[in-house]
């Protein structure tokens, strides 16, 4: 018996829910020679089509419960065995042939052999069941056993009595066969109420594939008009960058004119009237980069309700989405994308109020820096003990910062000469320089000159001195 590795498709489906009388049957002996093939011969009924892995299996079944007994006008008798109660029970099975034409009437009488080697080798009694790929059971045979003939004539003696009563279970069986084909007769009624059932059934499922149809037309529809929409975003997205583009060469330029105007601040600091006239073209600077931060913001607010309008839309589309097909994964997709999309505009504005903030720090540190005078500058060194009292012992080579504090507070003896008019007392040169110290760093020993944003390198540089 050429049986597959896999099994076959079963179920737990209890008998009550088969139906036996819509695969027949035909030339099941009572009983088989053990050592042989046995060829099992059967039949579709009109409205039943086969399916791939519908398959005939061979069942145990037992006498001492109840048979029950089907007839049919046009087949004859069709046996349903008690004694197994699910298609799991099965002994052996092999796969059906699927027929190439089923209108033809040759194709709906099959045949499939079982090879000996895999038939049972006891006398139970046991019966062919046609299962469909479902496990439901769709035909079953009568009772057969594997035995060999019997050669010798068996008489059978009788006496009147049992005749009669013989007679007379004939004619209740005649008697119960003749209520069973009343039954098959209303079977055969109830069976064309189904056909037209089944017609009705299918030309709602035509109705509902041309519905289906129309409605894959509009989710096209709408695929395209949100494909429309995220090229449209896109496009905003592309004029939200090159405006933060501008925004940063703006913010650029105005850390150049502040540069260039700390420049201008460190040769006006002699004057007060000089130094108000730049804090009050600081504040005009200021009062521009306000305006331009409140631009910002409407800007800001304007980037929310386009991506609160998106929230909506996606919101909108996923209803949309689920009304039409909720298996449209494509969509489902789409609108992934505008989320993720959202999530790019929402992090693009936390970049952008980041650096509105660093703006706003950036500003109050200038303010704060043009308002303070030489004594709180925040680099500036408190001057030490003439002599180098101030340095530690526990040093090996000194204190490394001390020319700085030294250069603090000069000594006599540490004023050179003015580089411009070559006097050896303090002139308006040496103030003017002592005035911009602040601003700068000098070195004591090589009078290089550091500026004060620098000033790890400058210390960097006094300790190298030191080595």
């Amino acid at each position: 018996m050429e049986e597959t590795i896999k099994d076959p498709p079963t179920s737990a489906v209890l008998l009550d829910h088969c139906h036996f009388s819509q695969v027949i049957f035909n030339s099941v002996e009572k009983f088989y020679t053990p050592g042989g093939d046995v060829t099992c011969h059967y039949t579709f009924t009109q409205h039943f089509i086969p399916r791939r892995k519908d398959w005939i299996g061979i069942f145990r079944c037992s006498l001492n419960q109840t048979i029950q007994l089907l007839i049919t006008p046009d087949t004859g008798s069709i046996w349903h065995q008690v004694g197994w109660k699910t298609t799991r029970e099965y002994y052996t099975f092999m796969w059906v042939t699927l027929p190439i034409d089923l209108n033809n009437k040759s194709a709906k009488q099959q045949e499939v052999q079982f090879k000996a080697y895999y038939l049972p080798k006891d006398d139970e009694y046991y019966q062919f069941c046609y299962v469909d790929e479902d496990g439901v059971v769709r035909g079953a045979s009568i009772p057969f056993q594997f035995r060999p003939e019997n050669e010798e004539d068996i008489l059978v003696v009788t006496t009147q009595g049992e005749v009669e009563e013989i007679e007379q279970h004939n004619k209740e069986l005649c008697k119960e066969n003749q209520e069973l084909k009343d039954s098959c007769v209303s079977l055969q009624k109830q069976n064309s109420d189904m056909q037209a059932e089944l017609q009705k059934k299918q030309e709602e499922l035509e109705t509902l594939q041309s519905i289906n149809k129309k409605l894959e037309l509009k989710v096209k529809e709408q695929k395209d008009y949100w494909e429309t929409e995220l090229l449209q975003l896109k496009e905003q997205n592309q004029k939200m960058s090159s405006e933060n583009e501008k925004m940063g060469i703006r913010v650029d330029q105005l850390q150049a004119q502040l540069s260039t105007q700390e420049k201008e601040m460190e040769k006006l600091v002699q004057g007060d009237q000089d130094k108000t006239e730049q804090l009050e073209q600081l504040k005009k600077e200021n009062d521009h980069l306000f305006l331009s931060l409140t631009e910002q913001r409407k800007d800001q607010k304007k980037l929310e309700q386009t991506v609160e309008q998106m929230k909506q839309n996606e919101t909108t589309a996923m209803k949309k989405q689920q009304e039409l097909m909720d298996e449209n994964f494509d969509l489902s997709k789409r609108l992934s994308e505008n989320k993720i999309i959202c999530n790019a505009l929402q992090r693009e504005k936390e970049r952008l109020e980041g650096e509105n903030d660093l703006l706003k720090r950036e500003n109050s540190r200038l303010l704060s820096y043009m308002g303070l005078d030489f004594n709180s500058l925040p680099y500036q060194v408190p001057t030490s003990d003439e002599g180098g009292a101030g340095q530690n012992p526990g040093l090996a080579y000194g204190n490394p910062y001390s020319g700085i504090q030294e250069s603090s507070s000069p000594s006599p003896l540490s004023i050179k000469k003015c580089p411009i008019c070559k006097a050896d007392d303090i002139c308006d040169h040496t103030l003017e320089q002592q005035q911009m110290q602040p601003l700068c760093l000098n070195c004591p020993i090589c009078d290089k000159i550091f500026p004060a944003t620098e000033k790890q390198i400058f210390e960097d540089h006094v300790f190298c001195h030191s080595l």
